[in-house]
């Protein structure tokens, strides 16, 4: 089972695209997988909350409640997100993110957000 590993950008992609990443994720991934995120990344919605104007405040609220409502389970690491995000690239692991410094520097595959609607792998 492949391991999943929503960014930043991505949960904030939620509100901006009004995209259901977990239904994209269900019809565009043909393997098993769970989805997690890092405790980084939370610690990044959370400094939106408090510091982003209203439009991303409530990106980054909606995605807070979604990963509490879903039980998104959380890897406890910390450290700079992107260097966490390379390393579990490099061992395997699925980034899905939006972000494009962090694309070049990730192993392939990985995940990205098509036309607003679909997550497709970067082989």
């Amino acid at each position: 089972m492949k391991q999943v590993i929503i960014d930043t950008n991505a949960w904030m992609a939620i509100t901006e695209f009004k995209l259901d990443i977990f239904t994209a994720l269900e019809r565009d991934c043909d393997f098993s997988y769970k989805v997690v995120t890092l405790a980084g990344v939370i610690e990044e919605l959370q400094k939106v909350v408090s510091e982003q104007r209203a439009k991303f405040r409530q990106a980054a609220l909606l995605a807070l409640g979604i990963i509490k409502v879903k039980k998104i389970p959380v890897l406890p690491e910390l450290g700079n997100v992107d260097d966490l995000l390379v390393e579990h690239s490099k061992k395997g692991d699925l980034v899905l993110t939006q972000d494009v410094q962090l694309k070049k520097r990730l192993k392939r595959p990985y995940l990205t957000i098509r036309q607003k609607k679909r997550i497709i792998m970067v082989s």
